[in-house]
């Protein structure tokens, strides 16, 4: 599928991921759910994600927490706030630290917890979503505080996008238990 470029584009991938997502998840057994993300012998990728998130839990909780990092940025600049996207002291180019600090945040939280909070927030940003119409989305700089970019490249990023790079690790954990057993 091409990157939505409107909102009912966005929303239709937003959907779709989810629920593709969330059948993954599904079909998981209940010890793959609660399983360390092991990738097999030989496995190496450089993206830090890979030995960051060490459960479901924690992929679910990274979601949840850029999710709520999208609607806290959009309300606040809303409101007339200006803020950035990320917190302090973090920029996209170091922000690896954000991502360990919001997985080491919810170690307490169960698989089942994240779920629920990730249905949760998902659900948020739809509502989110459906306040804006294609321009304000789509066009670059519509709003100041999106930068050179479109509000909607942020909400693809935090929805589809993101829910595909889960799917996909998740996948890769899977198939390596399921192959030692």
């Amino acid at each position: 599928m091409a990157r939505p470029t409107t909102r009912a584009e966005l929303l239709t991938a937003a959907g779709e991921r989810y629920d593709a997502l969330t059948k993954l998840i599904a079909g998981m057994s209940e010890a793959e759910r609660e399983a360390d993300l092991t990738y097999g012998d030989g496995f190496e990728k450089p993206e830090a994600h890979w030995e960051r998130d060490r459960r479901l839990r924690d992929v679910l909780v990274h979601l949840t927490a850029w999710h709520g990092l999208l609607i806290d940025w959009v309300e606040a600049n809303e409101r007339g706030e200006t803020k950035p996207f990320l917190p302090a002291p973090y920029t996209w180019r170091d922000y690896a630290g954000m991502n360990v600090g919001f997985r080491d945040a919810k170690s307490d939280t169960t698989t089942d917890a994240a779920r629920a909070a990730l249905k949760g927030s998902h659900r948020a940003v739809v509502e989110l979503i459906e306040r804006f119409n294609d321009e304000e989305l789509f066009v670059k700089q519509f709003f100041p505080w999106t930068g050179t970019t479109s509000l909607g490249s942020y909400c693809v990023s935090a929805t589809s996008s993101h829910y595909d790079w889960a799917a996909k690790k998740l996948r890769a954990a899977m198939k390596a238990a399921r192959a030692s057993n």
